[in-house]
């Protein structure tokens, strides 16, 4: 179970990306954690469609910041399937 803590309070949340969650509707732990860091990365990337939105600063991070580890902790095999699932959507 979730403290549902502030977006700034987890790790890997600056207050760059904290004020982009907040944009699209994201203001705590438990939003963060009810979409998941996948579709945390499309609503913002549909907010910001012209801007390449690295995915060690924000799909990993967000992936990470669930996980209560800094984003480059959480393995090579579930960075991946992030990041294919990101590169699903940029297909269709």
């Amino acid at each position: 179970m979730s403290q549902n803590r502030k977006l700034s309070e987890l790790k890997n949340i600056g207050k760059k990306i904290a004020a982009r969650l907040n944009e699209v509707g994201l203001s705590s732990e438990d939003d963060l954690r009810m979409v998941g860091a996948v579709a945390a990365h499309r609503m913002i990337k549909s907010k910001y469609p012209n801007e390449r939105l690295p995915v060690c600063y924000y799909l990993y991070s967000f992936e990470g910041a669930l996980c209560d580890k800094h984003w480059n902790e959480i393995g090579e095999q579930r960075k991946q399937l992030l990041k294919l699932a990101i590169e699903q959507d940029d297909a269709e």
